[in-house]
């Protein structure tokens, strides 16, 4: 059995078209903080914090080279994908910032976003 996998850009990353910047990603950060809240439910996940260039290797290799956005959450074979999640081949995922924090309090009992 697999459990489901978030993808984040890891905070801090660099962009060569802003030298000597570092940044957080605005759709990542409230899902970053959801899992500092709640380390527990937290550790049922497989997280991945990956680095700003393309392409993302450990998403390629998951999804493929078209959904390499971020964040992104992957759902595995332990609960069944909610109705509206996203297809590709056997794989279903979400990508929406708003619609992983719903996910993440129905599926493994972080707290809500009210």
């Amino acid at each position: 059995m697999s459990r489901d996998r978030l993808f984040l850009l890891e905070a801090g990353f660099t962009d060569d078209k802003h030298p000597g910047d570092a940044f957080v990603c605005p759709d990542g950060l409230p899902i970053e903080g959801l899992l500092a809240s709640a380390p527990e439910q937290a550790a049922r996940l497989e997280v991945h914090r990956l680095p700003f260039p393309r392409p993302r290797a450990a998403v390629v290799a998951v999804l493929d080279e078209a959904h390499q956005s971020l964040p992104v959450l992957v759902f595995g074979d332990e609960t069944p994908a909610p109705a509206d999640a996203q297809s590709l081949g056997a794989l279903r995922f979400v990508t929406d910032t708003r619609r992983i924090l719903a996910l993440l309090a129905e599926r493994h009992g972080f707290p809500k976003v009210h």
